[in-house]
């Protein structure tokens, strides 16, 4: 813990730190902790020593050292002797390295410290007397109360959040008050809580290393599709039906009309429209290919029948459809490619111009509906660690705030909802969110095609009289547009699931 070198990062010394405050129990144990903790600190109070270190100079309290005089040439051309007054000022290398974390700004391992500090002081014997412990309490409070006096200064490069304050002074109130209900909560829940997360861990790695293998057996034939007999069908609908398999997972449900092709079919006129459109939308990760079907309901043939397509957002139309001639009720397939750049709500807008044969004047108009592409196509559960969940939490400077709003009563029920809505996965195990608290909160990541990072923070509580969910939904991403599409996603889905 001690060590004024670089050499333990953050994440190590908030680990250690706990792990010790959790199992340091005897008086011995404690009294050497709180020793350590007080080296790796510093003298306190933490503003005043670097206020007075920082004008040891001006105040004339510094180390001086007289450096060797030397003779200058003045401007009439005598001689003068000039003398250096040097002083020596501490390195970066001999300040603690616990007090070096908090000057940079890293006020959350101040908060790890003061649940350790707040745990070895409950947890100090009864036998080592009343002075003992008001001390051992007198020395904890001034640690937090100087930390919490310099995050609120101008001399850490990062000033203290809110929530490392309250927490902070929540400690203070505990070591000072001992509520016998927070007293159990540090002392026997909190290692409790502990205990079960390590153990859920390790039932997650040996599930993880229990997976079956797929084995293939030695005499086990392999199909090559360029030498299956055509006349074969068998073959060849096993070896179709292996790589769809192996390509796009497993078959959907046919009675899922949202899975299925016919959701992917938008109508673009309406049906008394002189000329009638619909638009089937194949998204292949980058490309969005639309198969425009176009039918002329009348009995005149149109010349000149073009389709004109804009499109709104990180869309790029590649290219435009040709002019075509159309007979009186007669149809024809138009196709046009489109280039997505980036995981945002994208709009595609236009319109169809024709005109009539043997008919003088302008050229007649039929405006299209609005295409709207779902950015789900784009987006793909994942997973990261929660070091890596917090670091992109606090860089990622657009968050989109969505209330919840909801006909569900279940909490776990909304959380899966949510998920399929989003195609999220949720970070926090599932042991976590077991229980009937009237409260969740979970962790929610996935990443685009294009490498963009998604993070979601859903926070339900559930009203015990009426049962109703009420919450926010945080996101936060790197782009504007990636956050502000998610929260619409989220509200379309919610509005939906309302309106059935």
């Amino acid at each position: 813990l001690y060590c004024t070198k670089p050499l333990l990062k953050q994440w190590y010394q908030r680990r250690v730190r706990g792990i010790l405050g959790e199992y340091c129990t005897t008086k011995t144990q404690i009294l050497a902790l709180i020793e350590v903790i007080a080296k790796c600190v510093g003298a306190l109070p933490i503003v005043d020593t670097e206020i007075r270190e920082s004008t040891l100079l001006w105040k004339g309290e510094g180390e001086f050292k007289m450096a060797s005089n030397q003779s200058r040439v003045t401007v009439d051309g005598t001689y003068a002797t000039q003398s250096a007054l040097a002083t020596t000022i501490a390195s970066s290398d001999e300040i603690p390295q616990l007090r070096k974390f908090l000057l940079a700004g890293e006020f959350f391992l101040g908060a790890a410290l003061a649940t350790s500090l707040t745990k070895i002081t409950l947890r100090m014997p009864a036998a080592s007397g009343a002075l003992g412990q008001n001390k051992l309490n007198a020395q904890c409070m001034l640690i937090l109360t100087s930390i919490i006096h310099l995050g609120r200064s101008s001399l850490p490069k990062r000033p203290i959040s809110d929530d490392d304050v309250d927490w902070l002074s929540l400690c203070i109130r505990v070591i000072n008050d001992r509520s016998p209900l927070l007293v159990d909560i540090f002392t026997r829940a909190c290692r409790s809580s502990l205990q079960h997360m390590i153990g859920t861990f390790l039932r997650m790695e040996l599930t993880e290393t229990k997976k079956t293998l797929i084995r293939t057996d030695v005499d086990a034939l392999i199909n090559f599709s360029h030498l299956v007999n055509v006349n074969d069908n068998k073959a060849v609908d096993e070896l179709e039906l292996s790589l769809l398999q192996a390509t796009e997972g497993t078959k959907k449900k046919e009675s899922d009309m949202s899975t299925t092709a016919l959701s992917k079919v938008y109508q673009l006129t309406g049906f008394s429209d002189p000329v009638y459109a619909e638009a089937y939308i194949n998204v292949n990760q980058y490309d969005i290919v639309l198969d425009v079907l176009i039918v002329n309901q009348t009995p005149d043939t149109l010349q000149n029948l073009t389709l004109e397509l804009a499109t709104l957002g990180d869309l790029k139309l590649v290219d435009k459809a040709s002019p075509i001639t159309l007979a009186g009720n007669d149809f024809c397939n138009s196709k046009v490619q489109v280039k997505v750049a980036s995981t945002e709500t994208g709009i595609i807008f236009g319109n169809i111009v024709y005109d009539i044969t043997g008919v003088s004047g302008d050229r007649s108009c039929v405006v299209l509906n609005d295409i709207h592409i779902d950015i789900m196509d784009y987006i793909v559960p994942s997973h990261c660690s929660d070091s890596e969940f917090r670091k992109m939490w606090a860089e990622f400077e657009w968050e989109n705030k969505v209330a919840i709003q909801t006909n569900l009563v279940d909490m776990s029920t909304y959380l899966s909802h949510l998920l399929t809505c989003t195609n999220m996965a949720c970070l926090t195990p599932d042991q976590a969110l077991h229980g009937d608290c009237g409260f969740l909160a979970a962790n929610l990541y996935a990443k685009s095609v294009f490498g963009e990072d998604a993070l979601a923070n859903v926070s339900v509580e559930q009203d015990a009289e009426s049962r109703v969910l009420t919450g926010h939904i945080r996101i936060r991403a790197k782009s504007q547009g990636m956050a502000l599409s998610l929260g619409d996603k989220i509200t379309i889905c919610q509005k939906k699931e309302q309106d059935a």
